[in-house]
Order: C-alpha cells, then sequence, then structure tokens
C-alpha cells in the first residue's frame, strides 16, 4: 500500500481534474435520466387518456408516426448509399436472422400504420405502437451487429472485390469524370459486387440517378445481379 500512497502522494492534483469530469458525467447521466422519465411519463399520460376517451390520443399517434418514419429514414441511408451497404454487408444480407427480423418489423410496422387517427381504436393504437417499437428496436440490433461484424465473412479476395467495387463507385459518382468513364466504373462495379452484395432495386435506381444519368435504363438481364 505505501508505493500507492507515496504516487497518491505526488499526484495529488489530479484529483481535481478527476472530480470535475466525475461530476460532469454524473451530470450528463442525470440530465439523460430526466429526459428518459418525462418521455415515459409524457407517453403513459397520453394512453391514458386515449383510453379515457375511448379515442387514439392524435398526439401519441403523430409520435408514433414520427419515430415510424424516422426508423424509415435510418434504413433508407442503406438503401440510397451503396458505400454503406458495402461497408455493412449484413443489412440487406437476408440470409442473416437479424436482417430478416428487422424486414419483418418493419413490413408489420407499415402494416400497421392508420391513414388517421379520427376512428383509431386504443386496441389498434396499442397494436401499431407495439410494431413500431419492434421495428425500432431490431434495426437497432441489426445496425450493432452489421457494425460489428462489417465485412469479417467475406475471404481475402472478397474484400478485395469489395474495396474495388468502392474506389469504382468513387469514380461513377464524380462529376467531374467524362460520361463515359463514370458509366464504365458503374459497370465495373456492379460485376465486383455481383455475388457479394444484394443491391436492393430503389438502390441501383439511385445509384444510376446519381452515378451515371445517361445510363440505358433498359440495361441487359446480363447486367443485372445475380
Amino acid at each position: 500500500m505505501e508505493p500507492l500512497f507515496d504516487f497518491l502522494s505526488d499526484k495529488w492534483w489530479l484529483v481535481f481534474p478527476l472530480t470535475a469530469f466525475a461530476g460532469h458525467y454524473a451530470n450528463s447521466w442525470r440530465k439523460a435520466s430526466e429526459r428518459r422519465h418525462r418521455r415515459k411519463v409524457e407517453l403513459l399520460t397520453l394512453k391514458n387518456q386515449a383510453r379515457e376517451s375511448g379515442k387514439a390520443s392524435l398526439a401519441e399517434v403523430e409520435a408514433l408516426t414520427a419515430t415510424h418514419d424516422a426508423t424509415n429514414r435510418r434504413w433508407l441511408e442503406y438503401e440510397l448509399d451503396v458505400g454503406k451497404l458495402i461497408d455493412f454487408p449484413l443489412m440487406t444480407d437476408v440470409r442473416e436472422p437479424l436482417t430478416v427480423a428487422f424486414l419483418r418489423a418493419k413490413r408489420d410496422a407499415d402494416g400497421q400504420r392508420p391513414h388517421s387517427a379520427a376512428d383509431l381504436s386504443p386496441a389498434q393504437l396499442d397494436a401499431y405502437r407495439t410494431a413500431v417499437n419492434a421495428f425500432a428496436v431490431a434495426l437497432d440490433v441489426a445496425e450493432r451487429e452489421a457494425r460489428r461484424i462489417r465485412d469479417s465473412k467475406f475471404s481475402g479476395p472478397e474484400r478485395e472485390r469489395l474495396a474495388t467495387a468502392r474506389k469504382l463507385l468513387m469514380i461513377a459518382e464524380n462529376s467531374a469524370a467524362t460520361p463515359a468513364e463514370r458509366q464504365a466504373a458503374y459497370k465495373r462495379a456492379r460485376r465486383e459486387l455481383d455475388g457479394l452484395i444484394v443491391l436492393p432495386d430503389v438502390t441501383i435506381a439511385a445509384l444510376e440517378r446519381l452515378a451515371a444519368p445517361g445510363l440505358d435504363t433498359g440495361r441487359s438481364q446480363s447486367d443485372r445481379p445475380g
């Protein structure tokens, strides 16, 4: 113990920054906890008001649809950005259970979404609330796993193909390149990705608009991913 006390006696000045850091962290954690608690109270109040009135609370429906829309936008960031899909290929790999679970949760939330809150019953509101929460959680889980494994499931040569495709896509999206260069880079990138990453139709359409506006949209079936 004496060496420890000797060290502390020489480094007594560390007490002040450490104390300040601990105080800042504790204050941030307390504020975050207070925000979560207020949000829970607000949602519980809205839920109780809806049940008492026998109709869905407009405020809660709006809050749920806002969460629904925000979760959809997060997903669209992957669908509209091929670079993101190359970095996190699990997000479109339907062989992965977490991806399948997320897509099912998305379909359920989209199906439960009301056209209007006016005639939404408390039971329907409960079902929509559950679906939206499940959707958001499923995306969180899938994203964490995708960021954890990244491209580790690919072999060395496959990772090289992914890296090559990424470089080619940078050329295809570069407005300073000629149309011919952009189209050639786009087609080569598609060949490199073929069999490695499944590109959703919306991703391909967005990439073609951005990377090669003049690309023949009537491309042959052989140009499509397998």
